[in-house]
C-alpha cells in the first residue's frame, strides 16, 4: 500500500486482512465517504458472520453445498444433483441407493458406513420416502425434510431421552442434573436458566423453564458446551507476577513469510504474528539505501523491508489482540549512524508506547505484565558490560559491545561463504541512542548460571540455539529452572532450518523458558502445540508459568519426576463418539475422506503419548466411533492434548484434515463438541468432534 499511497489521504485507504495465507488486500477508494462504505459495510457482514451460532453456519454451509448441486438454478433437486451434493459432503452414496430416495414408501438407512457386497449401506441416517411429489425431484418442503434428516444427531438425541420426559421437554431441574452429574459444572443450579434462555428456540418451552432436544443440541455445539474452559477465554491468571514468571507467545525472524534463505520478508508477517497473539517479534536490522535501516535476513537473498515501516505496523497492530507488552527483539548489525536513526524511528512512531524508563522503584526483578500493559519494550545491547539501565546510564557517545548474529548460524553453503567474505567480527559498535531505549531485557552472552553469592542482574538475559537449550534442559534442568525464575531467556531455532521448519516447544516450557521462538509461518504439529498453550488465559500471549517453575526452592526436574508439589496425577477417561461435517481435503469430486482421530499428549517424557481410532470408511459428513481411551498423566500442569483428524491413505502419507490443541488444565468434562481448526490454526465453519471427557485422581 505505501508505495502506492505516498500520495492519497490516509482517510481513502484501507485494507482486508484474511485470517489464512492469503497476502492483505489493499483498497484506495475513491473518496472519504466510499472509503467509509466500504468500511462500516465488511464491518456488518463480519459481526453478522461472528455472531453466528453453531446451527446457523452448519444450516449455510448445507444450503452453500445445496445451491452448489442445483446446476440448473431450478431450486429442485435431481438424482444426479443429489448424488453431487452429497459427495459435497462428503458423503459415499451409489447409483441404488440414490434412486431409491425418490422411490415410494421406501425406508432407507443413511449413513454411510463399510462396503457391504460392493455397496454401501446408509446408517444412522433414516431417509423416508422424500419425493411425495413423485416428480424424481426433490423441491421445497420434501428438500427441508430431507435437511432435517440429514443432520439427525442420534447420539445427541440417546443422551437427552435419558433427562427429558415423555413429551420431548427436559426440565430445568433435569438440566441442573445433567450439568451437575455430567457435565461437572459446579454452578449447575445457576446456569442451567441461563443456558435455556440462551439457547431454547421454542419459546413454548422457554416460558416453562425447559429445554428441547434443539435447545439441548444448540448448548452443546455452543461455547459452554465446548471443550475449552469458556472461562479460560478471559485472563483469569494473576499478572501481577515478575515478567520472568510468564511463557511469552514468541516469533522467530517475525518478518520473513516463506524460508529462511530466499523468501520475501513483509511487514503483513508482522501482523499476522501480533493478531495471533505474539508478544515478542524479532528485528534483524542492517544498513540500508539513503540513510534508512533495512530488515532482512543478513547473508541470505531474502526481500528487504525498511526498519521504519516495520515499527508503524507494530504500532498500529501491537494491542489490538492483547493489551499486554510487547518486546522488540533487535538483532543489531547497523553503523552507528542508523542506530541512530532505529533509535529516532522508535522514539517518533512509538511515542508513549515505547518504554524508555523503569516502571516502578523494584531495582531487584521485573514488572509485572499488568505493569507494563500498552509497553513496547526493546531487547538489545547496552553500552558497556558495567552499566546499570535500572540506575541510570553513562556518558559514552558510543562502544564496542559483543556481537549476536544468528545468522551467521545458518547452515548454507552461500551464507557461510558470505560471512567468510565479510570477515565477521565478535564486536559492535553500539550508539548511546540505541543503546538508553534498552531497559528491561539487555542482551548478554549466556556464561554459565548465577555463583548465588555473585548473581546477574536480573535484566540481563541470553538467547539459546535450540540444541544448546535442550542440551541444558537435558543436563541441568533444575539449574535452569531456576535461571528462569529471575532471567528470561530467548530460545531460538537451529541453523539447519532453512526451511522455516520449528521445533517443539514443550521440553523448554517445562524447564521455565519464556521466549521460546517459532516461525510463526510455518504450519504443522509444533505451531498448533504453540497456539494451543496460549489460546490460555484469554489469547493474551501471557501464560503463568505454575508454582513449581517459580518457586526458588524448588526441586522439580522433569526428567526425573519425584514425588512433589506438581500437583496430583490424573487419570484422562476419553471417548471419541462422532464427527460432524468433515471438510473434503482431495478437492477431487468423486473423492470422500476415511477419517481417522489421533489423539497425541505433549508434556513430561512419561506424559507423552499417542493413541488412535478405528478408521470409518467414505463417510467425512457424520462418522461414528465410539472408541474409549484412558491416559496417565503425571504433571497435568504441563500436559497438552491433541486431537487431530486425518483422511487414512493406505499407500501414502494421510491428508491432515483438521486438529485442535488445549491445554489439560482447560479440558472440561462430560459430553463436549471439539471445533476443528484448519492447517493454519483458523476455525473450520461447521467441522467438530463430538467427544465425552472424565478426569479422576490417579491411584
Amino acid at each position: 500500500m505505501e508505495k502506492y499511497a505516498k500520495d492519497v489521504p490516509e482517510y481513502r485507504c484501507f485494507s482486508i486482512i484474511f485470517k489464512d495465507q492469503r497476502k492483505n488486500l489493499d483498497l484506495i477508494a475513491s473518496s472519504e465517504d466510499d472509503a467509509n462504505h466500504w468500511i462500516a459495510g465488511l464491518g456488518k457482514i463480519i459481526a453478522h458472520s461472528n455472531s453466528m451460532n453453531q446451527k446457523q453456519k452448519l444450516q449455510h454451509w448445507i444450503h452453500t453445498c445445496l445451491r452448489k448441486a442445483d446446476k440448473n438454478k431450478d431450486n429442485k433437486m435431481s438424482l444426479k444433483e443429489l448424488k453431487d451434493f452429497l459427495k459435497e459432503v462428503n458423503i459415499e452414496v451409489d447409483d441404488y441407493h440414490a434412486k431409491k430416495i425418490f422411490q415410494p414408501w421406501c425406508r432407507l438407512r443413511l449413513a454411510y458406513a463399510r462396503r457391504k457386497e460392493g455397496f454401501h449401506s446408509f446408517s444412522p441416517l433414516r431417509l423416508q420416502h422424500c419425493d411425495k411429489s413423485k416428480t424424481e425431484a426433490l423441491e421445497d418442503d420434501e428438500i427441508e425434510e430431507f435437511y432435517k434428516i440429514l443432520t439427525e444427531r442420534k447420539e445427541i438425541d440417546s443422551i437427552f431421552q435419558m433427562y427429558s420426559d415423555p413429551q420431548g421437554f427436559m426440565s430445568c431441574q433435569n438440566l441442573v442434573r445433567f450439568l451437575y452429574e455430567i457435565q461437572q459444572e459446579e454452578d449447575a443450579v445457576v446456569a442451567a436458566p441461563a443456558l435455556i434462555q440462551r439457547y431454547e428456540p421454542n419459546e413454548r418451552a422457554k416460558r416453562g423453564n425447559a429445554m428441547t432436544k434443539d435447545g439441548f443440541l444448540m448448548y452443546l455445539l455452543s461455547d459452554e458446551g465446548n471443550i475449552f474452559n469458556p472461562s479460560h477465554r478471559k485472563v483469569y491468571q494473576d499478572m501481577t507476577q515478575p515478567l520472568s514468571h510468564y511463557l511469552v507467545s514468541s516469533s522467530h525472524n517475525t518478518y520473513l513469510m516463506e524460508d529462511q534463505i530466499t523468501g520475501p520478508s513483509s511487514t503483513e508477517a508482522y501482523i499476522r504474528a501480533l493478531t495471533k497473539g505474539c508478544r515478542c517479534v524479532e528485528l534483524d536490522c542492517w544498513d540500508g539505501p539513503n540513510s534508512e535501516p533495512v530488515i532482512y535476513h543478513g547473508y541470505t537473498l531474502t526481500s528487504k523491508i525498511l526498519f521504519s515501516d516495520v515499527i508503524k505496523a507494530i504500532k498500529n497492530y501491537a494491542f489490538k489482540t492483547s493489551p499486554y507488552p510487547v518486546i522488540l527483539s533487535l538483532e543489531n548489525h547497523c553503523s552507528v549512524e542508523q542506530q541512530k536513526v532505529m533509535a529516532h524511528h522508535m522514539t517518533t512512531i512509538l511515542q508513549d508506547m515505547l518504554l524508555v524508563a523503569p516502571v516502578d522503584g523494584n531495582k531487584s526483578q521485573f514488572p509485572s505484565p499488568e505493569q507494563l500493559k500498552g509497553k513496547i519494550l526493546v531487547k538489545g545491547k547496552k553500552l558497556s558490560r558495567q552499566e546499570d539501565p535500572i540506575n541510570g546510564n553513562n556518558n559514552l557517545e558510543a562502544e564496542d559491545v559483543s556481537d549476536e548474529d544468528e545468522a551467521a548460524e545458518i547452515e548454507d553453503e552461500s551464507v557461510k561463504t558470505k560471512v567468510e567474505q565479510k570477515g565477521k567480527s565478535d564486536t559492535l559498535k553500539l550508539a548511546k541512542e540505541l543503546s538508553d531505549i534498552v531497559v528491561y531485557c539487555k542482551s548478554v552472552h549466556f556464561e554459565g548460571f548465577d555463583d548465588p553469592n555473585h548473581p546477574r542482574a536480573f535484566y540481563e538475559m541470553s538467547s539459546f540455539s535450540e540444541s544448546k537449550a535442550l542440551k541444558l534442559a537435558q543436563e541441568s534442568g533444575t539449574s535452569f529452572i531456576h535461571h528462569n525464575i529471575r532471567h528470561l531467556s530467548r530460545i531460538y531455532p537451529a541453523g539447519w532450518r532453512t526451511d522455516s521448519s520449528n521445533y517443539s516447544p514443550v521440553d523448554l516450557w517445562n524447564v521455565g523458558c519464556q521466549i521460546v521462538a517459532l516461525n510463526f509461518q510455518t504450519a504443522g504439529t509444533e505451531m498448533d502445540v504453540y497456539q494451543g498453550r496460549f489460546q490460555d488465559n484469554g489469547f493474551s500471549g501471557y501464560v503463568l508459568k505454575p508454582e513449581f517453575l517459580r518457586d526458588e526452592q524448588t526441586k522439580f526436574n522433569p526428567k526425573s519426576i519425584t514425588e512433589g508439589t506438581w500437583g496430583t496425577k490424573k487419570k484422562l477417561l476419553l471417548k471419541i463418539i462422532s464427527g460432524q461435517q468433515l471438510p473434503k481435503v482431495n478437492k477431487s469430486k468423486n473423492s470422500i475422506v476415511d477419517p481417522k482421530v489421533t489423539i497425541e499428549i505433549y508434556g513430561v517424557q512419561q506424559d507423552n503419548n499417542k493413541k488412535q481410532t478405528k478408521v470409518i470408511e467414505n463417510n467425512g459428513f457424520n462418522p461414528n466411533w465410539n472408541e474409549e481411551f484412558t491416559f496417565d498423566i503425571e504433571v497435568p500442569a504441563l500436559a497438552l492434548v491433541r486431537f487431530v483428524v486425518e483422511d487414512f491413505d493406505m499407500s501414502t502419507k494421510n491428508d491432515f484434515i483438521g486438529q485442535y490443541t488445549l491445554p489439560f488444565t482447560s479440558l472440561k468434562q462430560g459430553y463436549r463438541h471439539i471445533h476443528l481448526l484448519t492447517k493454519n490454526g483458523d476455525p473450520y465453519s461447521s467441522s467438530t468432534l463430538f467427544v465425552y471427557i472424565s478426569i479422576q485422581d490417579s491411584d
